[in-house]
């Protein structure tokens, strides 16, 4: 079995405090908005301290994806020119390309829905907080199991060659452009400047996000390795599936 390389571990990593930071604002806000009746945007800030350190945290971790580093995925590193390698081929081929349109406009219309709920009253700030704590854990969640993005409308190969890879903070923090305080629209106008300059790049510099003309994206020079544990869980869960069947079948006779 392959051992977890440094960039899943950090991945690991994420998935776990950003598990516990959403079980922990769903906690606060059944508490505070259903027996209190109190916000749970005001039960936040009157504990500054864990919110600045979780404000920090989503803030280094974007401000990091400006730069080249080898804690990140091959996914969004492939835009910078230190880690562009040519192949010798000129024939720029991103087959998933037409697709992200398709992806921006569903994720669009999905979190107008929820956005137009919150300005009739029946969500308020902490439903929309809480929801984007939960797309942080499904960030993670499709870079380590399951991407639904990938399988049913980019069709990469893996995360690496994804063409919407930066996206994922504009995404995540999408629902608080409804929340209007300074720290949810500073994360906010963050991811967005986050998604731009990958778009600007993607625009000026194609040759960087094809794996024709970039042999960084290939899975030879790959530092994350995904698809082998992908593939090991699979396994894992049919090894399970076929012990569970077996025993089944034991019991019944």
């Amino acid at each position: 079995m392959r051992k977890l390389t440094r960039v899943s571990i950090f991945h690991y990593i994420r998935l776990t405090y950003r598990s516990v930071l959403f079980v922990l604002l769903l906690i606060a806000y059944i508490r505070y908005r259903f027996s209190y009746g109190e916000q749970l945007t005001i039960s936040i800030e009157r504990m500054p301290v864990i919110l600045y350190v979780v404000w920090a945290v989503f803030v280094i971790e974007m401000i990091g994806r400006f730069f080249p580093s080898p804690f990140e995925s091959p996914g969004s590193q492939k835009q910078f020119a230190s880690t562009y390698i040519k192949t010798g081929c000129s024939d720029i081929v991103i087959p998933d390309n037409n697709a992200t349109m398709l992806v921006a406009m569903i994720w669009i219309v999905f979190n107008a829905a929820f956005g137009a709920l919150h300005m009739l009253g029946i969500l308020d700030d902490g439903v929309m907080i809480l929801l984007c704590s939960a797309y942080s854990v499904c960030d993670m969640i499709c870079i380590l199991f399951f991407c639904p993005f990938q399988s049913w409308f980019l069709k990469n190969k893996c995360c690496s060659a994804c063409r919407i890879y930066n996206w994922d903070y504009a995404m995540m923090f999408t629902p608080l452009f409804f929340v209007e305080k300074t720290y949810t629209w500073s994360l906010l106008v963050l991811s967005i400047a986050l998604l731009v300059r990958w778009e600007i790049t993607f625009y000026r510099h194609p040759e960087r996000f094809s794996e024709n003309t970039n042999a960084y994206m290939k899975c030879s020079n790959c530092t994350e390795k995904l698809c082998t544990h992908k593939k090991q869980l699979h396994r894992l869960w049919k090894q399970i599936e076929a012990y569970t069947l077996e025993r089944r079948k034991r019991l019944e006779n």
